[in-house]
């Protein structure tokens, strides 16, 4: 399909620097595909009303690591600051990162990460790249590896925050909370999965009292989920490949659920990519343990997921194509031009969505 199918205007306004607080009192536009009215503004609070009993919210439970590493490039005599994201692990002292500016970076140069008056290992972390590629896309190969290095890159690491908002704001000590959601449980992300951020406690306590339930799954989040779809057809974007599991209880447990007449809901893409990689054509879900690079456009036709709830995705974006071919691109056209007519606030930090599968 051509790119430019799903572009649209978003004012730059719409694209939330900061989530509202509390995180449940964030808008959610409901969107019911052929049903009158097609779209309903409520709050996600109300999802104890737009939720039945049985249903079952599939959540991701990866845990965001502070994988922004900003340094000193050191050549010979020559320094110059440069920016790292790490997205994906490759060995125990290994990763790869999208480097800022990539140009200043070459093979075999060092980099030393944290405060730069400091030499001790407490307040520096330092790599060798050993590769480069395209797309500012490089090979560390850091000085410790193992748990010595994890405690390293949380002493000098910072919350990778998308470019859209660390291009206007710098991170800081509020996004550790706000960046992260309350039931993250394995270490692995480099990005939140941003549509649990909205869950607090108390909602999910009224959830259960509703008797609906609650699974984790869990997908490592990379940080090329922030990447645009440069390629003028979308058959020609790659997905970065991100790791995930589905253990065997809870793969049972939602086979139980859509049995007993239930519904999954996905609690972001995250969530709905994974499930839909493990599940068999007939929607029943296995154990699942490996790397996704799962690419869902319209046509695609979705196996486990009944209903998906997501924030409000940018332009152009693998998340905004996702979304189209879930709920059908021209609702999803019509649900967006009413969010920005409205004053939802877009992605990361912004508002939230609950949307129902087109037949």
């Amino acid at each position: 399909m051509k790119t430019e199918l799903f572009d649209f205007e978003l004012p730059e306004d719409r694209i939330a620097l900061r989530p509202v607080e509390p995180r449940d009192t964030a808008r959610l536009l409901c969107v019911q595909p052929g049903s009158d009215p097609e779209l309903l503004d409520k709050s996600v609070r109300d999802l104890t009303s737009l939720l039945r009993p049985g249903d079952c919210l599939v959540f991701n439970d990866t845990r965001v690591i502070p994988a922004a590493l900003t340094g000193i490039r050191q050549r010979g005599d020559s320094a110059a600051g440069v920016s790292c994201n790490l997205h994906k692990r490759i060995d125990a002292s290994r990763w790869r990162a999208f480097a800022r500016p990539a140009k200043r970076l070459a093979a075999n140069d060092r980099i030393r990460f944290g405060s730069t008056q400091n030499t001790c290992m407490l307040g520096t972390l330092d790599a060798t790249v050993t590769d480069k590629a395209e797309g500012g896309e490089i090979t560390l190969a850091f000085d410790v590896s193992g748990p010595d290095l994890d405690a390293a890159i949380a002493a000098v690491g910072a919350m990778p925050l998308p470019p859209y908002i660390a291009g206007r704001r710098d991170a800081d000590d509020k996004d550790i909370t706000t960046y992260q959601t309350i039931y993250a449980q394995t270490d692995g992300a480099v990005a939140a999965p941003t549509a649990g951020l909205h869950f607090t406690e108390s909602l999910l306590t009224a959830l259960k009292a509703r008797k609906v339930s609650s699974r984790f799954v869990t997908l490592h989040v990379g940080a090329g989920t922030f990447l645009p779809v440069k390629s003028e057809d979308t058959a020609d974007h790659k997905m970065h490949a991100e790791w995930g599991s589905i253990s065997a209880e809870v793969a049972t447990a939602l086979d139980d659920v859509r049995r007993q007449g239930g519904r999954l809901i996905a609690v972001g893409t995250t969530s709905l990519r994974l499930l839909e990689s493990a599940a068999a054509l007939d929607g029943s879900i296995a154990p699942w343990a490996g790397e996704t690079d799962i690419f869902i456009t319209p046509g695609y036709r979705f196996k486990a997921v009944d209903a998906l709830m997501t924030n409000c995705h940018l332009p152009r974006s693998t998340r905004f194509m996702l979304v189209g071919a879930f709920a059908g691109l021209e609702t999803m056209q019509r649900a967006y031009s009413h969010a920005i007519a409205t004053g939802y606030r877009f992605y990361s930090y912004g508002d939230s969505s609950l949307l129902f599968k087109a037949a």
